[in-house]
């Protein structure tokens, strides 16, 4: 019975080690795509949910997201703190992922951006309504940091505007920042990303539509439900963009060292 049960713990600590480097793949290839794709620049972060143990969260090293690769990646607990610090620079952001891992346990995907052209619907009174994202249904909210601590840089660097964020989040798949950005969110690294990139994606089709005027004929909730439920089809969905989009990063910006 021992052997056994030793031969268990051997299998389940595998698979544990299987799927964490998994995730640490993902997390630096995530990096690399959204900087290809001109989501994020020098700035903008990506982190996961740890497989091995879902109070904490893993990120890279406060780096230029294109310029990520595994030995960046940190270990943060649920208060944003790293659980080992060795001294090298953290994101002072880090609140935006681990206030939304703590109030959104279906959550296992984060990304912050400053995507350029999600920016102007931020500071207008244009709502960013889908074309083609169907994922932000119910509702894209914007989060406003005056509303909660009055003026300040408009960076999320403390625990206060991290829950305050994720509340206004809530049960949504974006959430805009006055000014600054977004963050999206994914049941996993690579639904997040694609949902960061598409998020891009569908406010340049929004503004494009806005300058050729006239009322414009949203996707509808029903079809967005539709569209939402065929996107995990193998061939069909979030796999055949991300086969895409990580060969591209790594055409132009070269294989990530481990």
């Amino acid at each position: 019975m021992a052997k056994k049960a030793k031969g268990v713990a051997n299998k389940s600590k595998g698979r544990s080690n299987a799927e964490y480097s998994a995730v640490i793949d993902d997390l630096v290839m995530g990096n690399r795509i959204l900087y290809d794709q001109g989501v994020v620049d020098g700035y903008g972060h990506v982190s996961a949910r740890d497989p091995r143990n879902p109070e904490r969260f893993l990120m890279s090293r406060a780096r230029a997201p294109g310029l990520v690769v595994a030995a960046d990646i940190m270990e943060f607990g649920m208060d944003g703190e790293p659980v080992r610090d060795d001294g090298r620079p953290i994101y002072s952001e880090r609140f935006i992922h681990s206030e939304i891992y703590k109030a959104r346990p279906d959550v296992c995907g984060v990304v912050h951006s400053h995507s350029p052209t999600v920016v102007p619907f931020t500071v207008t009174q244009v709502q960013l309504k889908p074309i083609r994202a169907a994922f932000f249904y119910p509702d894209v909210p914007l989060f406003d940091t005056r509303d909660v601590a009055g003026w300040t840089n408009l960076l999320i660097s403390n625990r206060e505007l991290g829950r305050a964020l994720a509340e206004k989040l809530g049960n949504n798949s974006v959430v805009l920042l006055r000014g600054h950005g977004n963050a999206v969110v994914g049941p996993n690294v690579r639904m997040a990303v694609y949902r960061a990139v598409y998020t891009e994606v569908n406010a340049k089709l929004l503004l494009q539509a806005k300058m050729l005027g006239g009322p414009i004929n949203y996707l509808a909730p029903e079809e967005a439900a539709i569209m939402e439920q065929g996107r995990e089809r193998p061939g069909h969905g979030t796999d055949r963009i991300w086969e895409l989009l990580k060969s591209e990063a790594i055409a132009r910006t070269g294989r990530p060292k481990r």
